[in-house]
């Protein structure tokens, strides 16, 4: 492991450095193609110091690693680990930012405007995760994903739109800062969103820098 090493290498080979990167505010997923060297350099971070952090952090762990499997049996591990609980999470989000945004309405820190995000953010996501399952992981599972080109260009464009739509919840959310009074709704929420945030790069990441070359690069039917 050294400063050479993409932040998508990273993660592939060790899952546990994304909570590190996350942490840092690192993009391992659209932007995984970034060297460790570089992507500091961007934050103004000390690559040897973040490097020791995430060593720390995967020394000792047996945690599987999704991207030594094959594409096919990636894609259940993906529609189970990920696609599942979001269209669980995510309503319960936006329930949960209506509640704030109701109850502090009058707070200078109250997320204005953070649910009808959020309620755009679970829709787009539905219709990403449907077209996944009904178009490109059929085509994957069955051995035609060399021929899948469009369909992942699609897919990509729109983890790049999830992405933007992650920093804008930031935005709206202050950046996840709570203030002392918030109550338990404001924190959950927080920390839900916090979670997803990291979910759905890990997400992304497996797919933009592991599924989608290995199936279009892979041996053809």
């Amino acid at each position: 492991m050294d400063g050479t090493s993409t932040l998508a290498e990273l993660v592939a080979t060790h899952p546990a450095a994304a909570r590190v990167l996350h942490r840092h505010r690192l993009d391992f997923c659209c932007g995984g193609e970034r060297t460790l060297a570089a992507a500091c350099d961007r934050r103004g971070l000390d690559p040897q110091a973040l490097i020791a952090e995430i060593e720390g952090v995967v020394t000792g762990t047996t945690e599987p690693r999704p991207s030594e499997l094959a594409p096919e049996r990636l894609v259940d591990f993906i529609v189970d680990r990920y696609h599942v609980p979001l269209r669980q999470e995510l309503p319960r989000l936006v329930q949960l930012a209506r509640k704030v945004e109701r109850v502090h309405a009058e707070k200078p820190t109250c997320p204005a405007g953070l649910a009808d995000h959020l309620e755009d953010m679970c829709r787009a996501v539905d219709e990403h995760l449907a077209k996944e399952e009904q178009i490109l992981f059929p085509m994957i599972r069955t051995g035609r994903g060399h021929l899948a080109h469009m369909p992942v260009r699609v897919m990509i464009q729109e983890h790049d739109d999830h992405a933007a739509s992650l920093a804008r919840t930031r935005v709206l959310a202050h950046e996840f800062a709570l203030p002392e009074s918030a109550c338990t709704s404001w924190r959950l929420l927080y920390d839900g969103l916090l979670a997803l945030e990291l979910e759905l790069m890990e997400h992304i990441h497996l797919e933009n820098n592991v599924l989608f070359p290995a199936v279009l690069n892979g041996p053809s039917a």
